[in-house]
């Protein structure tokens, strides 16, 4: 989504800057063309040096230096952008851009500026907290500024707390959202993702290979298509997109307990069983380890087990139900693995079925798959995870534009 946009980078002066000549050089490696704008201050951090090797091109650190196209830099790379990113922005140019001071050059861009503007906050905790900054930023966002950030975290002064400046990966995931079509804005989103966990005792259980990747895939690219997302994740180390609310569950109960509630408080428009759910838990969990072979004791073979519920043809189900899309982990192929989606789908009374080789997929970074309906099987890949949930909620949104209550199967008779 950032190939050939044009970003000017506007580098304050904070500790936080050297984190902003990485962000140069991600954004460049995604396609973007990028110029830097330094204060002065910045250029006691990082030396406009370092940025011009980065981005092979001249950095601005003056309003006496000649633009692109002659001398009046602040109109001319305002011209050229397509959005100003200041980052880090300090709280002393938060305030100089909330109160319109154009006393530099980098100041005089915000105050010129005829794009989309993104402020990424770096400063120390107490300096965020003060009530001045916080009706900057306010007013910031009611003009339409963007504001990533702050992360919490250990401070450079050794404090705690909010104002630590987002890592650069995270800074161009946002940027890849501000430039991704909004496909899906204005709907609620509802994902499942990652493996479930069946106790057996306080050491054993049952799970699978999962890793949860295509699941947050898919709730990074709803977030960036303009929806509102929820994430309910099994045990996985990944971490969410800002900006997703995630609801964390262990178990397949819980997390068909977890999918039931947030579909009874309120509308969602759109939701992606993406979860491996285990299909069974034992009858019951045994508060000691069970010995291979005990005196007296139960052995393992003993286990009875309970079919945990079937959370996608629960929701299916519900007349309220949104635009519902499965999954079907398979180790079939070609026709085959068609054949089984589309039985899913009509079983699940789902409007799609995602199809792939669990064997290709599990534990893997990349998927190819199919999107199999009632009517068709739309292949896509092999691609990156990603790539695949930006294919998947495209098609979805198509459903959605067309009947806003979403397309299900027809019912069982």
């Amino acid at each position: 989504m950032l190939q050939d946009k044009r970003i000017t980078l506007i580098v304050s002066g904070g500790i936080a800057a050297y984190k902003s000549c990485e962000t140069a050089r991600a954004l460049m490696r995604a396609g973007a063309h990028v110029r830097v704008v330094m204060t002065e201050h910045a250029t006691k951090f990082v030396t406009p040096l370092t940025f011009e090797a980065l981005t092979g091109s001249p950095v601005l650190t003056t309003e006496w230096q000649p633009g692109p196209k002659g001398p009046m830099p602040h109109i001319d790379v305002n011209r050229e952008s397509d959005l100003l990113l200041v980052m880090p922005a300090t709280a002393n140019l938060i305030a100089k851009a909330a109160r319109g001071i154009a006393d530099d050059l980098a100041s005089t861009l915000i105050c010129a500026r005829r794009t989309p503007i993104a402020f990424v906050p770096a400063m120390n905790a107490a300096m965020w907290r003060n009530p001045a900054t916080r009706r900057n930023i306010e007013f910031l966002r009611r003009e339409g500024a963007l504001i990533f950030g702050p992360a919490e975290g250990l401070q450079a002064c050794g404090d705690m707390g909010a104002g630590r400046m987002l890592e650069p990966a995270e800074v161009v995931d946002m940027m890849e959202m501000v430039f991704s079509p909004k496909h899906l804005a204005g709907k609620r989103v509802l994902i499942t993702a990652g493996p479930t966990y069946e106790a057996i005792d306080p050491v054993r259980g049952i799970t699978n290979r999962s890793s949860g990747l295509q699941g947050f895939s898919i709730a990074r690219a709803a977030l960036d298509f303009g929806a509102e997302v929820t994430l309910i994740a099994g045990p996985t180390h990944l971490t969410e997109p800002i900006g997703v609310k995630r609801i964390d569950v262990v178990s397949a109960r819980e997390m068909d307990e977890a999918v039931q509630i947030e579909l009874d408080r309120q509308r969602f428009d759109l939701f992606v069983s993406v979860a491996a759910v285990a299909d069974w838990r034992p009858g019951g969990v045994s508060e000691k380890k069970i010995k291979k072979d005990p005196t007296g004791g139960i052995l393992l073979s003993d286990l009875n087990w309970v079919e945990n519920p079937d959370i996608l043809a629960r929701v299916g189900e519900r007349p309220d139900k949104p635009l519902t899309i499965g999954f079907a982990a398979e180790t079939a192929e070609g026709a085959s693995l068609t054949a089984f989606a589309r039985e899913k789908c009509f079983r699940k009374h789902a409007a799609f079925i995602v199809a792939n080789d669990a064997r290709q997929a599990l534990e893997s970074k990349a998927n190819c798959i199919q999107l199999v309906s009632l009517t068709s099987a739309i292949p896509f890949g092999p691609a990156d995870k990603f790539a695949c949930a930006q294919f998947i909620l495209t098609e979805a949104a198509k459903q959605l534009s067309g009947n806003a209550g979403g397309t299900a199967a027809p019912s069982e008779k």
